[in-house]
């Protein structure tokens, strides 16, 4: 017997060895939403049918061959907001809370108005789920309408405004008319429009020129941003610096008091303490939001030792954590009550800003 040579591959099956194909990285990629901050988001958006006379006598008179437009668009709209996420696949899946859509004969163009209101509790706003709202009414108001008037056109549609988040409100360029100001009643961002406002950061080795503050500036644009006129002062940390300096403040008129630095557990730490020996009031309320709202952002939130107090009569004062992220994080969240809080404090009389 011969035996048989064993299977060697030939020339042109052998396999060299493979060099490494560089990886892509992906082209496309939701915005990174888990570090910002829930707050309350609303957003409008409108667009026209232009119907023609035909087209439009047979929508508001209800007498389409399909059926009642006007209802079916309203409800499709809503739909439509709901399906935001799976029409656009950058959007970020919302549970939406609110969503209104309102169909508006506009005689004088023989068109219909679409408006379709969109709100929620969230970290990214809704201004894709109000277009995609009133693009499906639009649709649907054009499915039922063309067997009558084939001629019908879609156009103007555009976000109306929008609210909530580290931007505030956002109206068009375009505005908004009299009518549409009454229905959607947009916020006005809180302000603090020429209050006197001192940031005091504590720090001993920035007072000994070891590092500069950057959590002191921070404070300083975010309060100007606002409307604030800012003093700053730089403190070592300790007691009595601090609260001798909250003193002079007090009698000097100062209506609201920042402090960054010595809110930790350290030694030197003791900006807590200085305030509680000339605070009049505890608001305890304010340390409480800052360390619950910041836990989106870290859990180590729950050990910062951040307060508030009224010193005097007239003056709050905050107490935040010395790093310059945990200062920007603490005016997102407490920015929006401090106009409120001033009010209250000198009696002045304020009303609600929720939407019914």
């Amino acid at each position: 017997m011969h035996a048989i040579p064993s299977a060697q591959p030939s020339e042109s099956c052998a396999s060299a060895p493979l060099e490494s194909a560089p990886l892509q990285t992906a082209r496309f990629r939701m915005a990174d939403i888990r570090r910002k901050h829930p707050s309350e988001r609303r957003a409008a958006a409108v667009g026209e049918l232009s119907a023609g006379p035909i087209g439009f006598a047979a929508i508001v008179e209800r007498t389409l061959p399909k059926g009642d437009a006007i209802a079916m668009a309203e409800i499709a709209g809503i739909q439509g907001a709901k399906q935001a996420a799976t029409l656009m696949p950058l959007c970020h899946p919302l549970a939406l809370e609110f969503v209104e859509v309102r169909c508006v004969p506009i005689p004088e163009r023989n068109a219909i108005r679409v408006y379709c209101e969109t709100a929620l509790h969230a970290r990214t706003g809704v201004e894709m789920e109000a277009l995609a709202g009133a693009s499906a009414a639009l649709l649907t108001l054009y499915d039922l309408t063309k067997p009558v008037e084939p001629a019908l056109a879609i156009g103007g549609v555009r976000l109306l405004f929008k609210e909530g988040g580290k931007s505030g409100i956002w109206i068009h360029p375009d505005g908004m008319d009299e009518g549409e100001r009454r229905h959607y009643r947009p916020r006005v961002a809180p302000r603090l429009d020429a209050v006197p406002t001192t940031v005091i950061t504590l720090s001993d080795r920035a007072v000994g020129g070891v590092y500069q503050d950057r959590s002191g500036p921070v404070a300083e644009g975010a309060l100007r941003a606002l409307g604030a006129v800012v003093r700053y002062r730089l403190l070592p940390d300790g007691i009595e610096p601090l609260a001798q300096a909250l003193r002079e403040e007090a009698e000097a008129g100062t209506r609201l008091v920042l402090c960054t630095g010595g809110t930790g557990f350290g030694s030197r730490d003791l900006t807590p303490e200085a305030l509680a020996q000339v605070a009049t009031r505890g608001v305890p309320g304010l340390g409480e939001l800052f360390r619950s709202a910041s836990a989106a952002y870290t859990q180590l939130s729950w050990l910062s030792r951040a307060t508030a107090a009224l010193v005097g009569d007239h003056m709050l004062t905050i107490c935040l954590p010395g790093s310059p992220k945990a200062v920007a994080q603490g005016m997102d969240i407490l920015a929006p009550l401090l106009p409120h809080a001033l009010a209250m404090i000198e009696d002045v009389p304020h009303t609600c800003t929720k939407h019914p």
